[in-house]
């Protein structure tokens, strides 16, 4: 496209149209596609006609949606899952054997971490986590057999920060894949791609989705990379489905104001908890006070949408805290339109030890909030009504 900006390549990058000249992407609810000839269909399956085949791995709607990630992201080729879990694990099962080392951020997405300890493990590959506070002993990790450099930023819940750059000059020294986690800052405030990583992943059921609706995942990166990643899912199926990527692309058009307004209240809402003398502590990209602010600073564009706090008097008070919300809601997604609100200790981390979450900064009171639409007076209201009440 000629266009430059992020807001117009959102709208505007769209599949061709076809002879109804229709302005909206039809859906494309086909397990197959036909062909002319049984000569154009041998041509197609060998890769000599670049034509749809079969839905399980190419379909208009999948396409169009990758084809947005990737003008979104700069990245060369992408490939869409069923699920963002489903985009982390093609990431890892593609590209690591039997005998290799992940190294890997201690802080990440809890269902992560047990799929690389019961998972990955079984597979014969080996893994060290490190710890983001301690950049400094990361190449220390770094054995001979190490492939790839897994991180997440901002973390989930914890909100750590890792510096991209960084990051990616230490996979360079060492010949390693880094593949970094991009769910919560979305495409719109923060490309790794553009620092050095060679894969990015989604999980679209987030932001990328906003509205709860759907789920989706997608990988996105360099093309010897992504085409083993792209195999990998042809020959296993994770496959998003059409409708559901109809639906991603459509979202795609709104992430760009979607997200400022998702960073601006949750800017307003982590001033106003930092200040609140019922709070033990706030973390939040954009506040000052975070030990990576600067960081974040440099290669995020806004904070993002998730706040996290702890609420003085611990477990007891924060679960009381929650049962006192009346408009947030209490469930398992985040980045929806609605202002969502989650005790990460006891769910999204709950396989984790005592200890493995501490280690990551989730402490028995910690409350993670995924700051919605609504206005940012009536979600204040609401999380300080609740704080009152859990006195």
């Amino acid at each position: 496209m000629g266009q430059s900006n992020f807001e117009t390549k959102a709208v505007r990058t769209q599949s061709e149209r076809t002879h109804m000249k229709e302005h909206s992407v039809p859906l494309y609810l086909t397990s197959s596609f036909c062909y002319d000839s049984a000569e154009e269909m041998r041509a197609t399956f060998n890769g000599e006609i670049d034509r749809n085949i079969y839905s399980r791995f190419s379909n208009p709607n999948t396409n169009e949606f990758v084809e947005k990630m990737c003008v979104l992201e700069e990245a060369e080729i992408g490939v869409a899952t069923a699920s963002g879990m489903a985009a982390i694990f093609a990431s890892f099962a593609a590209l690591l054997s039997a005998g290799d080392h992940l190294l890997v951020s201690r802080s990440i997405f809890g269902s992560i971490h047990s799929l690389i300890l019961n998972d990955l493990t079984r597979f014969g590959i080996e893994y060290t986590y490190v710890d983001v506070d301690k950049p400094e002993r990361w190449e220390a990790e770094i054995k001979k057999n190490t492939k790839m450099l897994f991180i997440e930023t901002p973390s989930n819940p914890g909100l750590d920060i890792i510096d991209l750059e960084w990051a990616a000059n230490l996979a360079e020294a060492h010949g390693l894949i880094l593949n970094v986690d991009n769910c919560f800052a979305t495409p719109y405030l923060q490309q790794p791609i553009k620092y050095g990583a060679h894969i990015s992943v989604h999980s679209a059921t987030k932001f990328i989705d906003g509205q709860g609706r759907v789920m989706g995942g997608v990988v996105l990166g360099n093309e010897d990379l992504i085409e083993e990643v792209y195999m990998f899912c042809r020959r296993t199926g994770p496959t998003m489905s059409a409708f559901n990527a109809w639906l991603l692309s459509k979202s795609l058009e709104t992430l760009a104001v979607r997200m400022d307004r998702h960073c601006s209240n949750a800017l307003k809402l982590a001033k106003i908890l930092e200040a609140h003398p019922e709070i033990e502590s706030v973390k939040y990209p954009g506040l000052k006070s975070h030990p990576q602010f600067e960081i974040a600073q440099r290669q995020m564009r806004l904070g993002g949408g998730v706040v996290t706090f702890t609420v003085k008097g611990g477990l007891e008070r924060g679960v009381k805290l929650l049962d006192n919300l009346e408009m947030c809601s209490l469930t398992a997604n985040l980045g929806d339109t609605r202002t969502i609100a989650t005790h990460p200790a006891s769910t999204t981390h709950s396989k984790l030890t005592e200890e493995e979450r501490a280690a990551v900064g989730i402490s028995a009171g910690l409350i993670r909030i995924s700051v919605g639409l609504e206005d940012i007076i009536d979600i204040i209201k609401d999380i300080e009504m609740a704080l009152d009440k859990s006195k």
